[in-house]
């Protein structure tokens, strides 16, 4: 946080890290939440606008770099995690934040996508998944469900979806957050959460596209279903959800159960405390995989566990051939090597 002569902090507002651009998405659409919750991330985190970067790739979610009043990319489709890598190794000390829809992270840059999560590269990728392609028009995405009907699969797609949480686990992720665009609060939580994380924080949003898929999440979001179909979870505390707060997650061989407190011999003491810091992903991935019909799916910060960044490793090998070499500059590096005159 910013200080002022006389050492005191400077209160940050959301509205410092917004600029005077029109906000230009569809009335109703998710990202206007995401964007205004971010603000307030940023604003309560304090870092200065010119230590934070917002780098995307292409699609509507994509638009929001335009937004803020920081350093900002809106880069190719898919790209936006090779330039966040790239950005964050040339300069460590920046915060960056990667926005990116369900497309353009899962299919054209699904291969990024992976590989930014395997390095553990210190960036915070917000991944907003409407399970549609909105910026163009409608066609079916990588998370649309099998047989879903789109403009771009009539008779219902022949494919199954990707699960976000399962590549980034699959990529050995450090650390995964989901939320929906309705529930402010947690989301403000994990994006809070993910920019504290040193590593590759990887935050799926669920959200709305009130024009070519509205309602695709509203069995979890509607008011009347959601406690029953979500569950938040907190490091440290019971995995309660329900209405009544009177369900609980248990063990079940190798698997979880949802049981209501006080029935079939089920006490507070059975229900499972939630260890987001375990090395072992085994049940973060269980935790992460429920999709709110016998499980409720699962909001707020999943794992956080603690590993080596990509930028600090590339950092020291550097500041290691200088000392090694005496380096000083890079034509040093390519003469240091065998060379030879072509006459």
């Amino acid at each position: 946080m910013e200080q002022n002569n006389n050492n005191q902090p400077v209160a940050h507002k959301p509205l410092d890290y917004k600029n005077n651009q029109p906000v230009r998405w569809c009335p109703g659409c998710g990202d206007h939440a995401v964007l205004n919750v971010l603000l307030k991330a940023m604003a309560q985190l304090g870092i200065p606008t010119e230590k934070t970067c917002v780098i995307s790739g292409i699609g509507c979610s994509s638009r929001l770099p335009y937004y803020t009043n920081t350093y900002a990319f809106h880069t190719i489709h898919g790209r936006g995690g090779a330039v966040a890598t790239g950005f964050k190794t040339a300069n460590p000390d920046m915060t960056v934040w990667q926005i990116s829809g369900d497309g353009d992270c899962l299919a054209i840059g699904g291969n990024h996508f992976i590989h930014e999560v395997r390095r553990n590269v210190d960036l915070n990728l917000l991944l907003l998944n409407n399970r549609i392609y909105g910026l163009t028009k409608g066609q079916f995405s990588p998370t649309s469900a099998r047989g879903f009907k789109s403009k771009s699969s009539p008779y219902g797609t022949t494919e199954d979806p990707f699960v976000p949480a399962e590549l980034a686990f699959g990529a050995r992720g450090t650390f995964f957050a989901r939320s929906l665009d309705v529930e402010l609060n947690i989301s403000q939580e994990v994006m809070m959460e993910a920019a504290r994380h040193k590593g590759c924080s990887v935050v799926e949003i669920l959200q709305n596209c009130m024009i070519f898929n509205n309602g695709i999440h509203s069995y979890i979001t509607d008011r009347e279903n959601r406690a029953d179909r979500t569950i938040h979870l907190v490091h440290g505390e019971k995995m309660i959800f329900g209405k009544d707060n009177n369900r609980g997650l248990v063990q079940d061989g190798f698997g979880l159960k949802a049981v209501t407190i006080g029935e079939d011999g089920y006490t507070i003491d059975d229900v499972l405390v939630h260890d987001a810091h375990c090395e072992k992903s085994f049940l973060h991935q269980m935790l992460a995989m429920m999709d709110g019909t016998d499980l409720p799916v699962a909001l707020g910060v999943i794992r956080a566990v603690e590993a080596p960044t990509y930028e600090t490793a590339v950092a020291e090998q550097v500041d290691e051939a200088i000392a090694m070499h005496g380096f000083t500059c890079l034509n040093d590096v390519i003469m240091a090597g065998d060379t030879w005159n072509v006459e």
